[in-house]
This record gives C-alpha cells, structure tokens and sequence, in this order.
C-alpha cells in the first residue's frame, strides 16, 4: 500500500462523509481491507488557506474508516472554534487528513531538556498535567518552528500559562502521514464536477 493510494483514498471518504451529513452524496470506495483495521487520524479543513476545523483522534481504538468518518464531520460541525460548517462552504473548502504513529512516551528531565528532544517539523506531541491536556499535530511547526514558541503555545491550548512547567509534566510524541486534496488536482477536479453536477 503506497502513500498515495492512502490518501486517495482516505481523502475522498472525509469529504463524502461531511457532504452526507449536508444531504449531498459523494461516492468514496470503502473497500480496502486495512480501513477495518483501528487507526487514529486528524481531519484538518481550510479556507483560503485558513483554518476552518480541526478535529482528531490520539489512539487507535476502532477501525480507520470510522475514524475518519466521524473525525471529518466533527471537524465541520463540532469544533467549538467555529460555526458548524454550510453547504455551500464545502466546495471551497480543502480537506487534510492526517494519519497518527502509536504515541512515544518521552523521558526529561526539565522543560530544557524536553525541548533538546523535540524534532522541529517531525513531531507532533501530546502535553499533559493533571486534567490539562492539549495536542500540536507536526503541521504547526509550520507556523511555530522554534520549539520554546510551539510549547508556550502548546500550554497555553491546554489552558495553563505560557512559562508553566511542573516536575509532573508529561508529554508523549507522534508521527503523522498527511494528504491534502491539493495534493491530488485529478481527484479534486472530479470532486468539484460531482459537486456541480
């Protein structure tokens, strides 16, 4: 199974799952075997660019078709970012799905120690403390490169102070393979022609 053929497959799903629940029908193939297997994915929907809904999974515990199902219309109706997504917004949005490693528990010794681990661009991490939890997919280095700014930004999602840290902290770190309709112009351009058919 090739990178490729994951996305093209994986992509047309999310996007006929939120147009479901617009009343519209997109046919997207479920037939792969591995989509039965459990996986954890992220659904991530733009704007021009912009965020518009992101909504995800951080451990495998059903099967990959359901996550990405569920995931897809939770980005476009659940986010508590955003209003739910409209019909008329879908053919303007683009759709990106990212598919999660297992999580790798880290060891540190002090926040210094923890950002020395971290691999700018790689690593998608996971803060937790107490019932503070929040999640970076990798994709945010784009906009945070320098690993103290990705997690002053990190805490602050999980509602604590840019500068806190306690000895209790914990982080786990995760990979993604990631696909974006852009990504795949042919089937964009038939999606597009579906949804002005």
């Amino acid at each position: 199974m090739t990178s490729t053929s994951l996305g093209q497959t994986l992509l047309p799903i999310a996007r006929a799952s939120i147009a479901g629940a617009l009343g519209q029908h997109l046919d997207a193939s479920e037939e792969a075997p591995w989509l039965q297997e459990p996986g954890a994915c992220f659904v991530t929907l733009t704007q021009q660019g912009e965020l518009r809904g992101c909504i995800g999974t951080l451990e495998a515990r059903r099967p990959l078709l359901a996550d990405v199902k569920a995931n897809a219309r939770a980005a476009a109706f659940q986010d508590p970012r955003f209003s739910p997504l409209v019909a008329r917004e879908l053919e303007h949005t683009e759709i990106e799905v990212s598919l999660l490693s297992s999580m790798q528990a880290m060891a540190f010794s002090s926040q210094a120690d923890a950002l020395a681990q971290l691999r700018p661009g790689v690593d998608g991490v996971l803060f937790e403390y107490g019932h503070f939890r929040a999640t970076f997919l990798p994709q945010v280095w784009e906009q945070l490169p320098v690993a103290s700014a990705f997690m002053a930004h990190l805490k602050r999602k999980a509602g604590l102070s840019p500068d806190f840290w306690a000895p209790d902290v914990r982080m786990q770190r995760y990979t993604v393979s990631k696909w974006k309709e852009a990504d795949f112009p042919l089937a964009a351009e038939a999606a597009n022609k579906i949804r002005r058919a």
